[in-house]
């Protein structure tokens, strides 16, 4: 749990990049945020030529034990299985937008209650079949939890040696909306009904159920630590990527942070390490009623806000682009100078 995470200020190397910027052929701050991007990630990789290097996406998978009654969502466990086979057949969204804006997707077993044997297109990092349902007991060991935070590091260390330089997570696990609530209310201190949406479908009256059950969960306990609270309401598919975050920070990469789930793990690794933040471009708003409340308690505005709640990672997809430009901008984009273009005075 030692990770060592430097803050990307560098006041001569902003100050530099800044002019860069400035002085490219438009008025001062006409391409807007994308300006900002291009600053943030000339910092984070210390240099005023900063590169996207083989762009990836984990999705990583897991089920949780409150699911299994189906008090909470409206689909089955077994969703979680199937859907991990619709994107090894590359089905889904996220298998789309990955292949239209040439993203490299992994998908990682961190606990689906299934057994996918050998079978090629998975990334066997599996803790167990499911979490345990934390309406009787917390959904993880402290073990199992610091060995799904570490196998997410771990993910990411090979990510990196490969080359990668901008890293997003995408999750999928039947149940994991009520985890992320959980998690949610517990770090921003916001009442449960706040925290709990439709997630994949429920009716009002559903809605109403799930904020009850939750709402008696979050009583049932009082962790004293982010690690313990992850432990206590998390799934193994958001401790990997809280690790995989935490770790993608240490090694100065980019992090696309999609959805409300990846949020919540994103809120553990900021209770961890708050510096971590300095690493994270945020891809977009999601439709689930607490997701936008987890942004204004990070101070963070996303970039897109297109009505999606899906998860499996879409929402970093469909922003990358966004991101490319800003990159793209920097270093190809002409200056006042190079272009003999004259400035106002």
């Amino acid at each position: 749990m030692n990770f060592t995470i430097e803050p990307i200020s560098n006041t001569t190397l902003e100050k530099i990049l800044q002019s860069k910027i400035d002085t490219k052929t438009k008025p001062i701050g006409a391409l807007g945020v994308l300006e900002k991007i291009a600053l943030q990630i000339g910092l984070i990789q210390n240099t005023d030529h900063p590169s996207l290097e083989q762009p990836t996406i984990l999705v990583f998978a897991g089920d949780h034990g409150i699911a299994k009654k189906g008090e909470v969502n409206p689909y089955p466990q077994e969703v979680t299985a199937q859907m991990v086979y619709n994107f090894i057949n590359e089905g889904a969204a996220i298998n789309v937008f990955c292949k239209q804006h040439d993203i490299t997707l992994h998908i990682v077993d961190a606990g689906v209650n299934h057994d996918f044997g050998k079978i090629t297109g998975v990334i066997d990092a599996k803790i167990d079949f499911g979490t345990q349902n934390y309406q009787d007991t917390p959904a993880m060991t402290m073990a199992q939890c610091t060995s799904a935070i570490q196998k997410g590091a771990n993910l990411i260390t090979k990510r990196y040696k490969e080359g990668c330089t901008i890293i997003g997570f995408g999750e999928m696990g039947i149940g994991n909306t009520s985890s992320a609530s959980l998690l949610m209310s517990y770090f921003t201190k916001t009442p449960i009904t706040e925290c709990v949406g439709s997630g994949t479908g429920l009716t009002s009256e559903k809605i109403k159920i799930k904020q009850h059950i939750l709402s008696e969960v979050y009583q049932n306990y009082t962790p004293t630590s982010p690690l313990e609270a992850l432990a206590t309401f998390g799934g193994f598919e958001i401790a990997m990527i809280t690790g995989a975050i935490l770790r993608a920070a240490e090694l100065k990469m980019t992090i696309i942070i999609d959805g409300f789930i990846v949020t919540a793990a994103l809120l553990v690794a900021h209770a961890m390490h708050k510096n971590v933040l300095e690493y994270c471009i945020f891809a977009h708003t999601s439709e689930e009623q607490g997701h936008q409340k987890m942004h204004q308690f990070l101070n963070k505005k996303p970039l897109i806000n297109l009505g999606m709640r899906l998860g499996e990672g879409t929402g970093s997809a469909v922003a990358y682009p966004i991101i490319a430009s800003a990159v793209a901008f920097l270093n190809n984009m002409a200056s006042f100078e190079s272009a003999g273009v004259s400035k106002d005075q």
